[in-house]
């Protein structure tokens, strides 16, 4: 072997692994990715805008199904948020890997492409940020109305729903202090929701996605943080299934204060606050 064999094999052994040979993506890359799906979700169509929204809502009320179903009958409280967490990981994985909008994922990757551009098109963004928001509610009536209408579920179903309605509307009963409770709520809930985005866009398998997606959600639902995508499902449920709430106590109640959390969560405490600490990263 002659000395300019070793010299590259000496290379070799000394150098750095390359980024696409690692396991998942580095912070920096998937902030860069943020902010393009930000810019792609932005330049489609209001069409396509509405009918991802719509998928996006759609997913929500499964997984809010999904996570009833599998807590039926579970007295142990610390396995019964487990599954609750699994089944509405479902939801979310379904939303991330079909690049459905969802409200709440909206909070993260917008304000993500705006932080790394150097202008500002707020009425664009206001205009997708209400189509998706309504879209999302859309999409989960509609989701709701299938189920129930289909006679699927059973009267342990309703009351497992029930059960979990109460907690999400506990804060209602707290007058103004259960209205700001909420709102700091739905702040711990997207910084939850965003970082399950962020594990689940640096995950290079499949494996790695649902791993990312379902811990961070099991634990927003064991800690029963008010995320209003999540509730939309499980309050178009109720909607239909149950009489103990009217729709203006879950929209005015916990919807509209969830959401103002939500935004804060995403926006502040993921895109911010990594923009920030790798904005180095970002521009290279």
């Amino acid at each position: 072997m002659g000395d300019k064999d070793n010299q590259e094999l000496s290379h070799q052994a000394n150098s750095t692994p390359k980024e696409v040979e690692r396991q998942f993506f580095l912070p920096s890359q998937v902030m860069r990715t943020f902010g393009e799906k930000g810019k792609e979700h932005l330049n489609k169509n209001m069409p396509s805008q509405f009918i991802l929204s719509l998928a996006a809502g759609s997913f929500m009320t499964f997984g809010a199904v999904f996570s009833v179903l599998l807590s039926l009958g579970v007295d142990a409280k610390g396995l019964a948020y487990l599954l609750q967490g699994l089944g509405f990981a479902t939801g979310y994985l379904m939303v991330f890997i079909s690049g459905s909008v969802l409200f709440t994922e909206v909070n993260v990757l917008l304000p993500t492409y705006y932080l790394q551009k150097s202008y500002w098109k707020k009425h664009k963004y206001l205009k997708f940020w209400v189509a998706t928001y309504i879209g999302n509610i859309a999409g989960a009536l509609f989701v709701a109305l299938l189920i129930i209408g289909s006679g699927s579920m059973t009267p342990e179903f309703t009351k497992g729903l029930e059960t979990l309605l109460g907690h999400k509307m506990q804060f209602a009963e707290h007058g103004w202090i259960g209205w700001i409770q909420v709102v700091l709520s739905g702040i711990v809930a997207n910084w939850l929701i965003g970082m399950a985005a962020f594990l689940t866009t640096s995950a290079r398998d499949m494996i790695g996605k649902i791993m990312g997606t379902a811990l961070p959600v099991t634990l927003f639902v064991a800690g029963n943080f008010q995320h209003s995508a999540a509730n939309m499902g499980y309050f178009s449920l109720g909607l239909f299934a149950s009489d103990n709430y009217e729709w203006y106590e879950y929209l005015l109640f916990n919807l509209i204060p969830a959401s103002i959390g939500n935004i804060i969560g995403g926006a502040i405490f993921i895109s911010l606050l990594f923009s920030y600490a790798y904005r180095k990263e970002i521009r290279r």
